[in-house]
């Protein structure tokens, strides 16, 4: 049995968790030594009671890691651990850092420079802009966006960096073979086919509930600088993600929201409390100094009107008078994902202006 599939089996052992794991390779030294262990040897770790001790030592009574592997490799992921050098460099500062990570797509190095974009799933026109565009201007200045593919925030988030032709990754809140929200499979292939990477804590087969969306979060916020919240209400998981980036130790951002938006309430809460307001994405760019040793800037964003043979293809489909993404989309013949993304990148070129309800006028 490899370093990695040992990793994989204890990821899969109910009751034990990263950070009893730590504990146990501080004894053991290696997965394997831990895996062939008995009860009472793993009892005697701190931290590693009876029921967690006797759940180790019969992990082949619930795990079945042949079929996991054959899961992994169907799919065509992989799994990488913490000692492999594409695990997130800052996550594996966290108080409880992944004991695995299932990807689809890649890792770089250029990715350790991420920040995390996060918000309501049911978002105003208003944030769901301004995600778009934040996130299209910092993945073009060369930082990485790391959010969690759900609807709303995070999607815009995702979408912002792909127009941007720059890096994203998505967290997800379950096992590869279950995406959530089914509705966003198209864009998780396009992150994972060279945008980015696709990548969960969660088996193969694990599916999300309540449990599992907070842990995907302390992914977000630990493998990034910072975090940005865009619009969030009390008590919602943005709010859980930013406490927990708080915990880690990185910097937390938020954009102003109308004070009579129940959404926004918490968001606006996070700036009282002393989160950097956002007001562009250079506010952002301006604390990145010691990260870079050539400090990003959005001066270096093109205003260039070249435009590719899609982007050519989606003004073609605009009329002279206001225009609904769905004609265009049919006009186009294009995807209705690229279509989105395209429109973004020629609103940032000033080509095209969006207005409310989905609509977009030409600008000269």
């Amino acid at each position: 049995m490899t370093e990695t599939e040992a990793h994989i089996a204890l990821n899969m052992v109910p009751r034990l968790g990263p950070v009893r794991l730590r504990r146990l390779l501080d004894v053991f030294e290696t997965p394997q030594r831990i895996l062939s262990a008995s009860a009472m040897e793993l009892e005697r770790v701190e931290g590693i009671g009876p029921q967690a001790a006797h759940s180790i030592a019969g992990w082949e009574k619930s795990v079945d890691l042949s079929a996991e592997l054959r899961r992994i490799a169907d799919f065509g992921a992989r799994v990488i651990i913490p000692s492999d050098g594409e695990y997130p460099e800052l996550l594996r500062t966290i108080h409880d850092p992944p004991i695995v990570l299932y990807v689809r797509g890649q890792l770089t190095e250029r990715d350790r420079h991420a920040i995390g974009v996060v918000g309501t799933r049911k978002p105003s026109h208003y944030a769901t802009e301004c995600a778009k565009k934040l996130s299209y201007q910092l993945a073009y200045s060369g930082l990485t966006i790391y959010s969690g593919l759900a609807r709303g925030i995070d999607t815009a988030a995702h979408q912002g960096a792909l127009a941007a032709k720059g890096r994203t990754i998505a967290v997800m809140g379950s096992g590869l073979n279950h995406l959530y929200p089914p509705q966003n499979r198209e864009l998780a292939e396009k992150i994972a086919d060279g945008h980015g990477a696709v990548i969960t804590e969660f088996a193969m087969d694990t599916k999300p509930d309540k449990q599992t969306f907070p842990m995907r979060n302390r992914i977000v916020a630990g493998s990034s600088f910072g975090l940005l919240v865009v619009e969030a209400g009390f008590n919602s998981g943005a709010l859980i993600t930013a406490n927990q980036a708080a915990d880690q130790g990185r910097a937390i951002y938020a954009i102003p929201g109308r004070i009579d938006n129940p959404v926004a309430l918490g968001s606006n809460k996070l700036i009282q409390q002393g989160a950097k307001l956002v007001q562009s994405a250079q506010d952002i760019l301006d604390d990145m100094g010691l990260l870079f040793s050539e400090q990003p800037t959005l001066s270096a964003l093109k205003t260039t009107r070249e435009l590719s043979e899609t982007e050519h293809t989606v003004l073609n489909a605009l009329t002279d008078d206001e225009n609904h993404v769905d004609a265009i989309t049919s006009r186009s013949r294009l995807p209705s994902a690229m279509v989105s993304s395209t429109l973004l990148a020629l609103e940032m070129k000033h080509l095209v202006k969006q207005l409310p309800g989905s609509r977009f006028v030409k600008t000269n």
